[in-house]
């Protein structure tokens, strides 16, 4: 039997929450967080997993002859060479078929988990599991890195956004997907994986030991000496909209009315928190993002909620960069689109997808179902958010980080000056 409406769109919205929160173990608006959180427990007990409900009928419109010209020469003719080897099952050849369609359609985030792996995915997003704390993703075609989380093994060892990531443990990532590439790198508490990264066209070999990861979620304070108030979020949990208000409340207390929210390598979350925080910002039924299933169910439209809490006058300037991705950058093209702050740094990373996961026998194929869309009507995914400032961390051709930082600092230029 063929999901209803209503089903369809439940089970997208639970795995568009889980997404956020575990920030790309589904690619959480955006790529994953090798590295574990308390909230994933909570999310992966509503995912659905057990019976698919999905449509059997065979697509008449799809010659399937080639298909059978090859299984029926591989059961013919093909000859085992390796003494270790045994023939593959026909579920199990059933499975790569599976995957290969999936492949197919050139989406990293679309793919399919046979038995084994499957297993392995639901267990990375309970949250059971240590990492390096870092984010990856796919772009121009390769693993990349989105951003390394703060205070965590990856940030210690000196990963940095737009690292691209050449091999794991000496075995070449081309070819391979997101969700195998996170598996290689998670492990016991304790055990070291080796990272071959390439940055500015120079390889690296960097061996960082696997940990329990705990991120810090937010932090602020009041520049005494510009009276520019800032807010760091450094991912979007569930508890960060209440976090982001504590911080909010002592940013009202300061008396200062010029603000800066620091989103820079923020890999993303909940999208319920994206649109709460933006609500203190946007007036009441504002758009905050669209998300676009194609015409194939009504899009669905989420808006401010309207807190009007911010003092009248209040300045506000957004830093991003190109460990800005997801849920960053739908709350930055939300204050962006509509007027309520001066984004500053440079290009966010471009995760704009809504994944769902739908069990299929006892594998589980991933598919991307929706992208996310500005106000003003602008694709996230591939694009980015441009910030209206453009300034980068880094002077061309320099690779020592500077002793004052240049964003923040145009940043307050920006609030206290006006240009």
């Amino acid at each position: 039997m063929e999901p209803t409406q209503t089903s369809k769109r439940e089970r997208r919205r639970t795995m568009r929450s889980a997404s956020f929160a575990l920030v790309a173990v589904l690619a959480f608006c955006a790529g994953l967080i090798i590295g574990g959180n308390s909230s994933a427990a909570e999310v992966v007990a509503h995912i659905p997993l057990v019976g698919d409900g999905l449509d059997a009928t065979p697509d008449q419109n799809v010659e399937l002859t080639d298909f059978w010209k090859a299984w029926n020469a591989l059961q013919a003719d093909y000859v085992i060479t390796h003494a270790s080897s045994t023939l593959p099952s026909a579920k199990d050849r059933i499975f790569g078929a599976i995957q290969g369609l999936a492949a197919s359609y050139g989406d990293p985030y679309t793919v399919f988990f046979p038995p084994k792996e499957a297993a392995t995915f639901a267990d990375n997003i309970s949250g059971s599991f240590a990492g390096i704390g870092v984010e990856i993703g796919v772009k121009n075609n390769v693993l990349t890195v989105i951003a390394p989380l703060k205070g965590t093994p990856a940030e210690t060892a000196g990963i940095k956004a737009g690292d691209i990531i050449a091999a794991i443990d000496g075995k070449s990532t081309d070819g391979v997907s997101i969700d195998e590439a996170v598996s290689r790198i998670r492990g016991p508490v304790g055990t070291t994986v080796d990272l071959t990264i390439i940055r500015a066209g120079k390889a690296l070999d960097i061996k960082i030991v696997r940990e329990t990861i705990q991120i810090p979620e937010t932090s602020d304070g009041l520049d005494a000496a510009s009276g520019v108030y800032h807010i760091a979020l450094y991912e979007f949990t569930a508890n960060s909209a209440n976090l982001f208000d504590e911080a909010l409340a002592r940013f009202r207390a300061s008396g200062s009315k010029k603000l800066v929210i620091d989103l820079r390598g923020n890999p993303g979350g909940y999208l319920d928190a994206a649109v709460d925080i933006a609500s203190h910002f946007l007036p009441k039924g504002a758009t905050v993002v669209t998300e676009d299933f194609d015409g194939k169910e009504p899009n669905q439209v989420h808006t401010s909620l309207g807190y009007d809490d911010i003092p009248p006058g209040t300045k506000v300037a957004v830093l991003i960069d190109g460990g800005s991705a997801s849920a960053s950058e739908i709350l930055a093209g939300a204050l962006q689109d509509n007027h309520a702050a001066t984004i500053i740094g440079t290009q966010s990373f471009g995760k704009g997808s809504v994944q769902t996961l739908i069990p299929l026998d006892s594998g589980s194929l991933k598919i991307t179902v929706a992208r996310w869309i500005t106000p003003a009507g602008h694709w996230i995914m591939g694009n980015g958010i441009t910030p209206d400032i453009v300034v980068p961390y880094l002077s061309a051709g320099t690779t020592t980080p500077p002793k004052v930082d240049p964003q923040m600092a145009r940043a307050i230029k920006f609030l206290t000056t006006g240009s």
